[in-house]
């Protein structure tokens, strides 16, 4: 591409930014219903919504209201949700076998959404922390997290979610080798048409903290996860990483957390032209609204800024908690 360079006043930058056609006209990133992954927190009981305090405006819901969500998603153009659960502490186990319980909260959220709402998509996430008692996204002995013991698990939940309708499976463990696992396993008991969408590019990050909260696991974890989530500073292993997923079998790749690290979105769109997608997480969201409730800003206008700089680094989709809003709000 050769740049014309035309000098002031041939060039005038401000004629197509004088009205809002003319700034439609000519925008080079747009924002849709489209592009949104709705992340839903589920919980038991019926007909039950609890706030999260540190989420203002999100809620766990009980499964019924959950289908219900799934509906109002696919009324507003949002082609996918992905269901989180807010386990009960009993249930929590060091072996961590509720991750494979055929009537897990997530899959039989998944069962009932896909009975009343088939066309909408489901994703479900891949890891051990909502139903480990330690809190650690893998098996732990000893104070360790075990990586290849931690795999036959991660295979055992990828199915148990297969089986369930699960769309899209989102293996967030980071553990090494996780995804040609499950790639395999799915293959082997015939659910060749699951996608995998893998967290390849995952950050060790502050900004996780209100999610922890969500799905009750703030309190369970012991340490921390720097020895399997990347480090912050570090660019050149996230494109290691996603190439190596990309090779093992992943369909599409995300970069979490997303606003931080757009710099990440940019290099792996860029470089592999596969399908990415960031995660907006709980702390940027959290953010965004404590600062709207002080009347700092304007949340309809700061979320879908936000949003619409995920698309100009590159990012196909989105998964954000203010999904609905700004479905809404686009019309």
């Amino acid at each position: 591409m050769h740049a014309v360079h035309r000098s002031f006043p041939l060039f005038r930058s401000r004629r197509l930014r004088r009205t809002p056609a003319l700034r439609a006209l000519v925008r080079e990133h747009s924002l849709s219903p489209d592009d949104l992954i709705w992340p839903i927190f589920v919980r038991a009981g019926e007909e039950m919504r609890e706030p999260v305090a540190s989420m203002p405006g999100v809620e766990r819901l009980s499964v019924d209201l959950a289908v219900g969500a799934a509906r109002h998603a696919q009324e507003l153009g949002i082609p996918v949700i992905a269901l989180f659960p807010y386990t009960d502490p009993a249930k929590k186990t060091e072996d961590c076998a509720e991750a494979w319980n055929p009537d897990n909260l997530v899959n039989r959220a998944t069962r009932a959404i896909k009975d009343s709402v088939p066309d909408i998509a489901v994703m479900l996430d891949v890891a051990l922390d909502p139903y480990n008692a330690l809190g650690h996204d893998g098996l732990v002995r000893d104070g360790e997290v075990l990586n290849d013991e931690t795999l036959e698990a991660l295979r055992k939940q990828a199915l148990g979610h297969a089986a369930a309708g699960a769309d899209i499976l989102g293996p967030s463990d980071m553990m090494d080798g996780r995804i040609r696992a499950i790639r395999s396993a799915l293959e082997d008991e015939g659910f060749k048409h699951t996608a995998i969408m893998s967290y390849a590019a995952k950050y060790a990050s502050a900004f996780y903290g209100p999610f922890r909260d969500a799905v009750g696991a703030s309190g369970a974890l012991k340490g921390d996860k720097k020895t399997y989530q990347m480090d912050p500073g570090n660019s050149d292993e996230a494109l290691r990483l996603i190439a190596k997923d990309l090779s093992a079998g992943a369909d599409m790749v995300m970069v979490k957390p997303g606003m931080p690290y757009l710099d990440i979105c940019r290099r792996v769109k860029e470089r592999f032209g596969a399908p990415t997608f960031a995660y907006q997480v709980s702390g940027e969201y959290a953010m965004i609204r404590a600062a709207a409730q002080n009347g700092w800003l304007d949340v309809d206008k700061a979320m879908t800024e936000s949003l619409l700089a995920f698309k100009r680094a590159g990012c196909d989709g989105i998964l954000t908690y203010f999904a609905p809003m700004v479905a809404e709000a686009l019309g």
